[in-house]
């Protein structure tokens, strides 16, 4: 069969498995203020029964319902570890795309709320191991100078899947009946179905054919992906080689677990993983998706909600942009840090909009009881701004560095569950928000700014002091950042996070940028240093001996 070998092929492809998210986000978020969906799914008054306006599902039913899906991603993304190292990367995201088919005709076929769980559920199962497995894929399949750019595909990919999902449910909540959200749940099946047949002409992972012992196929998908095919090029036998060494040193190791991550060499690094994924959560971001009509018939927006709405849509598409041509040159810090600031300042601001100008609603104003606060005049204004300036920041930043930066921490023999372990924590906590919002809505009110604005400074400083940068080195040197005891590698043992930085001398390499003369000073200089680290490492132990 013919095999692509174009490595921006390959992640577009890829990447339809994260747009699964998006079209799951944006089919509940622009159908819950619809009277089909608020009638059919009804469980309160009519509020004005002559126009035949219902309430439709209470607060905690209505956090249940959009909980359900990533209350089943958190058990695909822990599932996801075995389906990948068993059957390897391509395979885990095809079997998504299969199980993400039979949710869709669930939540399509729905006759009452148990039915649309119960899909959405399954739904959420093949979005958990996609968006675990399809960062590790083209992670282990991109050079370390695309990989930042290829990797947050991904979050663009969700962003794109939001956008048109959103605007084919707008258009089919002009129809009459049921329709309106049956026809847009029962479309999005069709990136699943393009996702599996493409993916058939996609290569596997070569990290993984090389882990199985396939190493005559993990040159061949080195070298077409790298080096059009050249089996010989410097390139593809640098990173052989690397691949090679990483694989021996981990088979003298026992199978990996899950345990494995939680031991005193591990700890660090899941961690941070885990913690990346959790605080792109604790952003409120998705929330903001998932609610974002709530908050602007709160802002007076009324039956015109759906279509200012898209606009932060459109925003997440475009300002996802920069971060895929420049995040690999800015590194993943910076990116962080900034990120966090900014989403912070308008947090804090829309809460003081909130508590300072809005109002208690009147009885019937609002069909949802989470619709809690009145705000009208310029103030409400200011509230919309400062949501599209909130998108604004985070699709250039976290959006696209929450998936990529994971799947860099790991060594190959444990990369698939500990990324799906870091992934299922971001659908714990997106099931845990889900759920929360409404409810927090109804009773706090403003304070669920409050409450995200502290979460994101927390989020600053926890990763100024222990995120340290992993931008543009291969993945087998990321090893030295974390584990001295890699042989053969560059000691970095006791760096603080603060003072790594992003690593240009490979940019350069695989550009062909450095002559001859500067490739053996460079590696006379490492050579120096590890003897330097080594002789430093016996004195230690010499010292800790005595």
């Amino acid at each position: 069969m013919y095999t692509i070998g174009n490595i921006y092929v390959i992640a577009a492809v890829a990447v339809v498995g994260g747009a699964l998210f998006g079209f799951d986000i944006s089919s509940m978020s622009a159908i819950i203020s619809t009277q089909a969906y608020l009638c059919y799914f009804n469980q309160g008054p009519y509020y004005l029964e002559t126009d035949g306006k219902c309430s439709g599902p209470t607060a905690d039913v209505q956090g249940g319902i959009t909980a359900s899906m990533p209350g089943g991603s958190f058990i695909g993304a822990l599932v996801s570890g075995y389906i990948s190292d068993n059957l390897g990367r391509k395979r885990a995201i095809q079997v998504g795309a299969v199980i993400w088919c039979i949710g869709s005709i669930l939540v399509c076929a729905s006759n009452g709320l148990a039915m649309l769980i119960v899909g959405r559920f399954i739904n959420g199962f093949s979005v958990g191991i996609c968006s675990a497995q399809v960062p590790v894929y083209i992670t282990e399949i991109a050079p370390p100078s695309k990989r930042g750019r290829l990797v947050g595909c991904q979050q663009w990919a969700i962003t794109w899947g939001i956008l048109i999902m959103f605007y084919i449910s707008y258009g089919c909540s002009f129809i009459d009946g049921t329709a309106a959200f049956r026809i847009p749940w029962g479309l999005q099946m069709l990136p699943a179905i393009f996702l599996f047949t493409a993916m058939l002409f996609l290569p596997e992972s070569p990290r993984w054919l090389a882990k199985n012992d396939r190493w005559d196929e993990a040159i061949y998908v080195l070298a077409l992906t790298h080096a059009n095919g050249d089996q010989t090029s410097p390139w593809v036998v640098k990173e052989m080689a690397e691949i090679r060494e990483v694989v021996e040193f981990e088979r003298a190791n026992a199978d990996v677990t899950y345990l494995e991550l939680f031991k005193p060499k591990m700890i660090n690094r899941t961690h941070i993983g885990v913690f990346t994924q959790i605080w792109s959560q604790l952003t409120g971001m998705n929330v903001m998706m998932y609610y974002i009509t709530y908050v602007f018939t709160m802002a007076g927006l009324g039956e015109n909600v759906l279509l200012p709405s898209s606009i932060q849509y459109i925003i997440n598409v475009i300002m996802t942009v920069p971060a895929l041509l420049w995040v690999d040159r800015w590194g993943r810090r910076p990116t962080m840090l900034i990120g966090a600031f900014m989403m912070m300042i308008f947090m804090f601001t829309n809460a003081g909009l909130l508590a300072t100008y809005g109002k208690t609603p009147e009885p019937g104003q609002f069909a949802s009881e989470a619709e809690s606060i009145s705000i009208t005049g310029p103030p409400a204004k200011a509230v919309i701004a400062c949501t599209y300036l909130f998108v604004a920041s985070y699709a250039p930043t976290w959006g696209p560095v929450s998936w990529i930066y994971p799947p860099e921490l790991y060594p190959l023999r444990v990369r698939g569950k500990a990324v799906a372990l870091a992934t299922s924590c971001n659908w714990l906590f997106n099931f845990a928000l889900s759920y929360f919002v409404p409810p927090a809505f109804a009773n706090i009110r403003w304070k669920v700014y409050i409450l995200f604005g502290v979460f994101l400074a927390a989020m600053f400083i926890h990763v100024f002091f222990l995120f340290p940068e992993t931008s543009q080195n291969s993945l087998e040197e990321v090893e030295q950042i974390f584990d001295y005891s890699t042989p053969g590698t560059v000691k970095y043992i006791g760096t603080p996070a603060w003072k790594t930085h992003v690593n240009k001398h490979n940019r350069r390499m695989e550009k062909g940028e450095m002559d001859m003369e500067e490739k053996v000073g460079s590696g006379a200089a490492r050579h120096v240093e590890n003897d330097s680290n080594e002789s430093r490492d016996d004195k230690e132990i010499e010292a800790a001996t005595n």
